[in-house]
């Protein structure tokens, strides 16, 4: 079992016009679901994603569009100055800043996730990591950071490379009284560990509210991890909603 979750890769594709589409399609299709599950709020929120041919310019949601309503073709091409290359909007200035920060830190980042979801906002009070208390919160063991500090809204370039800094080279942050960000090395991994990892949030609130989690012990957790938090596991998990997504959204590829 391990080996076959382990050999799922995201497919090879050969043209970059036929990779660029497909990640603005699958951006998209993660601004569908997300919209479906709750995690929109007003104008906040942002999917990025490399573009294949340009590395240095990255895929963003146009400023006031409601996830529910975003296609490809109205995502902007911006540089990491905030300048629009293509497309026609307005880009939120912390979308650009945050996002450029992680995506000149991360050359293997391919998309970033960030949206001020329910329980990754109370979660996020707390100023705490995640703990191994259920085999999906493993995914994010020893793999996801604490950014304590909160100075207002992220609009400068130096507290977007404090939040990067405190990523690392991890595959999660928690933004202490804010929200939640993800990274992944395809639009499909990065999206799924923003949904798994708001789960993970909403279940150790529930979980706390109840008493004292049990925690797994850091071998069995790390052991976990090696099959549930994997890139190629990352991938695996968001093509059932991608497909459920796309037969109810079939504009998504007009």
């Amino acid at each position: 079992m391990t080996e076959s979750v382990t050999a799922l890769c995201p497919p090879i594709v050969l043209g970059v016009e036929e990779e660029r589409l497909r990640r603005k399609q699958r951006a998209s299709a993660a601004f569908r679901l997300f919209a479906q599950m709750g995690f929109d709020h007003g104008v906040t929120g942002h999917v990025t994603v490399r573009d294949p041919q340009f590395p240095e310019l990255f895929w963003v949601n146009p400023f006031g569009v409601h996830f529910g309503l975003i296609k490809p073709n109205q995502l902007l091409l911006v540089d990491h100055k905030g300048t629009i290359v293509q497309g026609s909007g307005e880009v939120n200035v912390p979308a650009y800043v945050i996002h450029a920060a992680i995506h000149e830190a991360r050359p293997e980042v391919v998309a970033a996730v960030h949206t001020h979801s329910t329980y990754g906002k109370v979660w996020s009070t707390t100023g705490r990591m995640l703990d191994p208390i259920t085999q999906d919160a493993c995914a994010f063991f020893r793999n996801h950071s604490v950014f304590q500090r909160y100075t207002g809204i992220i609009d400068s370039v130096s507290e977007a490379q404090l939040l990067s800094e405190s990523l690392g080279e991890n595959k999660a942050a928690i933004l202490s009284n804010h929200g939640l960000i993800t990274v992944g090395e395809t639009v499909d991994s990065a999206a799924w560990w923003f949904i798994a990892m708001e789960r993970c949030c909403q279940v150790q609130v529930l979980s706390e509210s109840c008493g004292t989690p049990l925690r797994i012990p850091d071998a069995e957790a790390l052991k976990a991890r090696s099959v549930v938090g994997t890139e190629a596991a990352g991938w695996r998990n968001f093509q059932p909603i991608f497909n459920f997504i796309s037969r109810q959204a079939p504009d998504l590829f007009d």
